[in-house]
């Protein structure tokens, strides 16, 4: 079975945050970073918006010479403190779609999909909707990149910025990056990249056909890891759950709101599922079982029971996601979202057989 990973990069984070709070920004060029003192500044950029980048400005330029490249630009000193809450904001709604998350800075993160859904168009759709859930509640737009492996799906992530979706799937990826610069792979920089120049090496493609062998004896250990990169074999895993996580939970949009009980039962059906699949596979038990719901109009609401015991058991946290679900199954507005939570974990803890029966919710 292919793994499916998603590589998700936040666009412009600091400048896009900027833009969302202060609309008059939109269409300017918008730096983040030192204060330029009309070109006499020192320090450099964090980051820029796409319309300051026309101007040649990146992250870790001169403020100075940024100045004098874009002097009209809009120049913004760091908010560390309101891009760490825009950041865990967005993050939290990426980990709902996944048990194995790893956060990578304040911008960027990987998902692995993989045992969760078996077709990379689904990992697509999946990816969509985080687009659309990340905009509506946040407010800014994320690129996402799709692969089998976590370098090739941070490849793919930079390909289509911003706000865009790239799928790179095993049969594919190496038409996909046989015509790029060897610099898209993680780990070679301009400094690098001449070594690599001087061995005839400038395009991924070249890597590619180059034997292992050779790059091991060219580059030592960071020659194999390259190759295995160009090559699709890079198989370091997404960080696996941490004992002091507190729930797992997943929640689904659906394409229009709805009140046809059949596709609501069908989505709680599928998430809860997904769930339990990293549950089983990691041996984690739980107590408290957690229904969210959102109806148009972006109401939105949770119905919790705790149980007296850890459980693992799919079948009965369904039905107890149903007897919460019935305190809306009357209401005038349709359904816009449906998750849900398992919280109170334990891991590698025997898992309980009792059955639920005894404590139906009141």
């Amino acid at each position: 079975m292919n793994r499916i990973i998603l590589h998700c990069d936040l666009d412009c984070f600091f400048a896009a945050v900027e833009i969302r709070d202060n609309p008059q920004y939109m269409g300017k060029p918008v730096i983040i970073g030192a204060d330029p003192k009309e070109g006499k500044g020192r320090g450099v950029i964090s980051t820029c918006n796409y319309e300051a980048r026309k101007y040649g400005l990146h992250s870790a330029m001169p403020i100075s010479q940024a100045y004098k490249r874009c002097p009209h630009g809009i120049y913004l000193r760091p908010d560390g403190k309101k891009y760490f809450e825009v950041s865990k904001e967005v993050m939290d709604i990426l980990e709902s779609y996944s048990y194995e998350f790893q956060r990578m800075g304040a911008d960027e993160a990987y998902l692995e999909l993989t045992g969760i859904i078996n077709e990379f168009e689904e990992a697509e759709r999946i990816a969509k909707e985080i687009q659309t859930e990340v905009l509506k509640k946040v407010g800014i737009t994320i690129s996402i990149g799709i692969a089998p492996t976590k370098s090739l799906a941070k490849i793919a992530s930079d390909e289509n910025k911003p706000n865009g979706i790239t799928v790179v799937r095993p049969d594919t990826f190496t038409y996909f990056l046989k015509d790029m610069d060897i610099t898209r792979i993680p780990g070679i920089g301009k400094k690098t990249k001449v070594y690599f120049n001087k061995k005839g090496l400038r395009k991924i493609g070249d890597i590619i056909n180059t034997p292992l062998y050779k790059m091991i004896e060219l580059f030592g250990k960071h020659g194999n890891w390259i190759w295995k990169v160009a090559n699709g074999l890079d198989n370091s895993k997404v960080k696996q759950f941490h004992e002091d996580r507190k729930s797992i939970s997943a929640e689904r949009t659906f394409f229009t709101d709805t009140n046809n009980f059949t596709d609501i039962l069908s989505k709680l059906e599928d998430i809860n599922k997904k769930i339990h699949k990293s549950i089983v596979k990691h041996q984690i038990t739980y107590k408290t079982i957690t229904l969210k719901i959102r109806l148009e109009g972006f109401e939105t609401y949770t119905r919790s029971k705790t149980l007296p015991f850890h459980i693992q058991d799919e079948k009965n946290v369904l039905n107890i996601i149903l007897e919460l679900y019935k305190e809306f199954s009357n209401a005038k507005k349709k359904v816009r979202l449906i998750g849900i939570k398992l919280a109170n974990l334990e891991i590698n803890q025997k898992t309980r057989q009792t059955s639920l029966l005894n404590f139906a919710i009141i």
